[in-house]
């Protein structure tokens, strides 16, 4: 049984969402999200909650019981919060600029690393070493931040590189002389 599953997901006043076709549409003030529906399970809308339960009792309805409800609360979260991923950039020379649609990464390389911004993902530099990547898809702002991120993971030694905010870099001891 799965727990998460078993919490319908409240619907905040001001957003709307529908069920019908297969596919769960969510309306904010953020904007719209929608998504297709999984036939293992079951979603009933009723008194502004969406209730997630499995269709049967095999085993791949259960799984996808919990992951179900949570992609549900994802989209309503989205439309009405929104997600932020904030990156931070460590190292001497290292920095970063928003230039609209692009992101600029100076990064230690031999030339600059400019990164296109998807649709729906709005980034901000408030910092040279701050990058904040936001939008109303939880896995479109957690993957661009993931490309980011990719061009220079944090190493171990002087902790050099673009890191989440909160992410603890475990540090190892250099050289013995």
């Amino acid at each position: 049984m799965s727990r998460i599953g078993k919490k319908p997901v409240t619907i905040p006043s001001g957003v709307e969402a529908k069920i019908e076709e297969g596919t769960l549409s969510v309306k904010g003030p953020k904007g719209t999200l929608s998504m297709g529906l999984s036939d293992l399970v079951e979603y009933k809308l009723e008194d502004g909650e969406i209730s997630v339960k499995p269709a049967n009792d095999t085993r791949a309805a259960r799984n996808h019981w919990g992951m179900q409800r949570t992609l549900v609360s994802n989209l309503v979260e989205g439309v009405t919060d929104g997600f932020t991923k904030v990156l931070e950039i460590t190292g001497v020379g290292y920095r970063a600029n928003a230039q609209g649609k692009t992101l600029k990464l100076q990064l230690g390389y031999s030339h600059d690393v400019d990164l296109d911004v998807p649709e729906g993902i709005e980034v901000k530099t408030p910092d040279q070493t701050t990058v904040e990547i936001s939008g109303t898809d939880k896995q479109a702002v957690g993957q661009f931040a993931a490309n980011v991120r990719k061009w220079r993971k944090p190493e171990p030694y002087k902790g050099k590189g673009i890191k989440y905010r909160g992410e603890y870099i475990f540090r190892k001891e250099g050289k013995k002389k």
